[in-house]
């Protein structure tokens, strides 16, 4: 007897907003996206986690933050 076990990632953004700075490629403005990611197995929720990604608004390139 095989189980199958479904696993899905879920993403949606919570909020956006203006992010002080420009884009290292294109100069143009940078958006604050706060993104909430669930884990699910077979339909259960197992994990919830809020992350804060930039994005740039004219050339919609992921932008890394470097300490």
């Amino acid at each position: 007897m095989c189980l199958v076990f479904l696993c899905d990632q879920d993403e949606r953004v919570v909020t956006r907003q203006a992010a002080p700075g420009a884009c290292p490629y294109c100069g143009g403005p940078v958006q604050a996206l706060d993104v909430e990611s669930q884990w699910r197995l077979c339909f259960l929720p197992l994990y919830f986690r809020t992350k804060r990604k930039y994005y740039c608004s004219v050339c919609a390139r992921r932008l890394v933050t470097q300490y």
